[in-house]
């Protein structure tokens, strides 16, 4: 199958299982960005002063296994624009108070727009079966922040960029798999130059994205740095643990 197809499907179509837990010239620069202009609803939930962010599908390409990929940078050999993220875990359940000692994985595709662990395939005809870069889990620290060394995530056709993410509570339990979604001015100065520039702009936005195409209000990152000195993605997620 297609990985066009795939997304015209949807992801259920793979009955994919959660998994348990086991660089340029260009002086191109980005304001902060934050919340999204878009409209339509997600499936976050309020309680008290915070919103639990939406869950999401883990997609055709999660992590085999997360646990042995502790580390906190991810970037291996990919080549792009440096990323730094960093993601604060909350807990709806205790006034959104940080949640320490939870499980992060993050994954995501690289700048031609594929993802290790996969390949040789009509969803991906690039062989990454062997390889695990742009992967990786972090335990939150008492502020309830992971943070990984990446570069910015390429984009493939069907789906605006973004940044997969499961996290798990201090036991292994699963407590939410969800996206990161990226604010559409910064991608398209990253996606005109250096590596990314052969593939180009995204043919997706975010509105007409199928997971984020019912709004991103709890999965939109703050993009802030430039191409020349590298970016940062700052993004809360709310979870009920």
């Amino acid at each position: 199958m297609e990985r066009k197809e795939f997304l015209k499907r949807g992801f259920s179509v793979l009955g994919f299982a959660a998994i348990a837990p086991l660089i340029s010239c260009s002086d191109s620069s980005v304001d902060p960005t934050g919340t999204s202009s878009e409209t339509g609803t997600t499936t976050g939930t309020t309680n008290g002063t915070c919103t639990a962010t939406a869950s999401e599908t883990e997609g055709p390409f999660p992590t085999k296994s997360p646990s042995g990929l502790v580390t906190n940078d991810i970037t291996s050999d990919r080549t792009g624009n440096k990323l730094t993220v960093k993601i604060i875990i909350q807990n709806k359940n205790n006034s959104c108070a940080a949640l320490a000692s939870a499980f992060v994985d993050i994954w995501h595709c690289d700048a031609a727009g594929n993802y290790s662990e996969y390949g040789g395939t009509g969803m991906q005809s690039t062989n990454y079966q062997s390889v695990h870069f742009l992967r990786g889990r972090q335990t939150t620290d008492a502020n309830g922040l992971v943070t990984f060394t990446s570069i910015y995530p390429g984009w493939y056709s069907g789906r605006a960029p973004h940044i997969h993410v499961h996290v798990y509570n201090a036991s292994g339990k699963s407590l939410l798999v969800t996206q990161i979604a990226f604010p559409e001015d910064v991608s398209k100065v990253v996606y005109a130059q250096g590596v990314y520039a052969t593939h180009g702009q995204a043919d997706t936005t975010n509105a007409r994205d199928n997971v984020f195409g019912d709004g991103v209000s709890t999965e939109m990152s703050t993009i802030t740095g430039s191409v020349s000195a590298g970016f940062e993605l700052n993004h809360t997620i709310v979870v009920t643990a």
